[in-house]
């Protein structure tokens, strides 16, 4: 009889084992499906509060420049309208260049071409009336046409000649930003750091102010419309006179041929 109680307390014993262990495997699980789910909630959580930030900072972005149409226009000095003129302004010879900030092409072409351009206006062989488009930050994204458009305000309110070495060292193949690279020139602070190599804008309280005050915001954006308006399809696009060059490469050959005399 013993040996039967004994026999049948190990059983029991066994049984108790058995449902001790299932019940510690569910609870197992139920931590298990606890964590995985409290961690797919986090990073929805994460990455919904990492989406409401990017679009609040495009939405804040999107905004200020928005809101720069409604702003009351300031001009700046030494700038025509929504162009800026470089040479005699009587001169009965203009080149016409439609640029934009961000514009590789651009770049390339005031690297390559940009000093003798600038020195034929220098020389009296025509005036240049620059035009600006910020049509790039639609295309890549980002407000750096606009931005640096609005330095460069900032710049030409200051001199033509401040205005001239901020417009080379913007396109300079050392500062010049990458197609696809940040978005540098979208932050007032750079622009700034980048006029330090400007003798005219070195430390230049008024034209930092102007910069990060927003100051030639309005005429940014009147200008860029202006060049809309143009109807310009690429960057350089370079006329003299009203008529467009096919190829801006070895464009002084093809000025000094067309120029009225």
């Amino acid at each position: 009889m013993s040996n039967r109680n004994s026999k049948a307390s190990k059983e029991a014993a066994r049984i108790r084992l058995r449902e001790q262990r299932e019940k510690e495997a569910k609870r197992a699980k139920v931590r298990r499906q606890l964590l995985v789910g409290g961690g797919v909630v986090a990073l929805i959580v994460v990455a919904g509060g990492v989406a409401v930030a990017v679009s609040q900072m495009n939405k804040s972005s999107s905004s200020e420049w928005d809101a720069a149409k409604g702003k009351t226009l300031v001009q700046p000095a030494n700038s025509d309208g929504t162009t800026i003129v470089v040479g005699d302004k009587n001169n009965k010879n203009n080149l016409d260049l439609y640029e934009d900030l961000r514009c590789p092409a651009c770049a390339q072409f005031e690297q390559t071409e940009g000093a003798d351009v600038l020195k034929g206006a220098k020389d009296g062989k025509y005036k240049i009336t620059y035009h600006f488009g910020t049509f790039l930050d639609g295309n890549l994204g980002g407000t750096g046409s606009k931005n640096a458009l609005a330095a460069v305000g900032a710049a030409v309110n200051v001199s033509l000649d401040a205005f001239e070495q901020y417009h080379t060292l913007l396109y300079s193949t050392a500062h010049h930003p990458a197609e696809d690279g940040p978005d540098v020139f979208a932050k007032d602070a750079n622009m700034i750091k980048l006029a330090q190599g400007v003798p005219a804008l070195k430390n230049n309280a008024a034209f930092n102010k102007a910069v990060n005050a927003g100051t030639y915001d309005k005429w940014a954006m009147n200008s860029s419309d202006a060049f809309d308006a143009a109807k310009i399809t690429s960057t350089p696009t370079a006329k003299l006179n009203g008529v467009a060059f096919k190829d801006t490469t070895g464009i002084m050959a093809q000025i000094e041929a067309k120029l009225i005399k």
